[in-house]
């Protein structure tokens, strides 16, 4: 590899480019979105429970949060980016699978995320495409959640087989959906998306700190490596964006 032209520390930025790199040659026999010819990964479907009444509940938390009675993700357009704060896959599985209220509000449902990348880079799919999942405040009404299963983002950004997957993965979601570039953010960065609406005040300004805007720029420069490979335009990183809190 002659050179590394991200803006952060070497070995770190190396990697990265060693993963874009890797994602091509890992998942080139995949199959083939027919209109952008971006590869599908490889995918194990290991799906949580998420029968009527998860659905229901889903659609009166969405009502509630976004003012829309409905437990279906349609027209998604944003991909969230995140990391389980956990060590294995099946922690995260479960944590997702028990549909347990949350601590501030006790509402259902529980949280949960489309996929899950173990640090092997085994791709999970938890949820079907058409069904919202609450994984990020303001946002779960038109986005696709992505969890890593880690501590750090750091982490993730090192780990070459993990971020392989991650980038195939959401160049592929990006491909189908027609997401851009600058709506594949990290969790962190959720109060600065355009698309963000939330109608309970408390939560407007609520966020979490996995996925920063530093780590998702190295993230995202990766991710345009590895889409102008294939011939897709992914559009501009993202703008900073402030908005305003109490």
């Amino acid at each position: 590899m002659r050179s590394c032209r991200f803006a952060t520390a070497t070995a770190t930025a190396c990697a990265v480019l060693a993963a874009a790199t890797f994602a091509v040659a890992a998942h080139g026999g995949a199959s083939r979105d027919a209109s952008a010819g971006v590869p599908r990964p490889k995918i194990v479907v290991r799906k949580i429970p998420f029968g009527p009444k998860r659905r229901a509940e889903t659609a009166t938390y969405a009502q509630r949060h976004y003012g829309t009675h409905t437990w279906r993700l349609v027209h998604p357009r944003v991909i969230v980016e995140h990391y389980t704060g956990s060590d294995t896959f099946s922690a995260a599985f479960a944590t997702f699978a028990a549909d347990t209220p949350d601590a501030e509000l006790g509402e259902l449902p529980g949280v949960c995320a489309h996929f899950v990348i173990d640090r092997d880079g085994t791709i999970y799919q938890l949820v079907r495409l058409d069904t919202m999942c609450r994984h990020t405040v303001g946002l779960n009404w038109t986005a696709f959640g992505i969890e890593h299963v880690g501590t750090s983002s750091r982490q993730i950004l090192a780990n070459r087989a993990q971020l392989s997957a991650s980038l195939s993965l959401t160049l592929w979601l990006m491909s189908r959906y027609d997401v851009h570039l600058r709506n594949v953010i990290g969790h962190n960065e959720s109060l600065t998306s355009p698309y963000h609406r939330e109608r309970y005040r408390p939560w407007r300004c609520q966020t979490h700190g996995d996925w920063r805007r530093a780590e998702m720029q190295i993230y995202r420069t990766a991710l345009a490596g590895l889409a102008r490979r294939y011939g897709h335009a992914v559009g501009s990183q993202p703008r900073r964006v402030t908005r305003r809190c109490p």
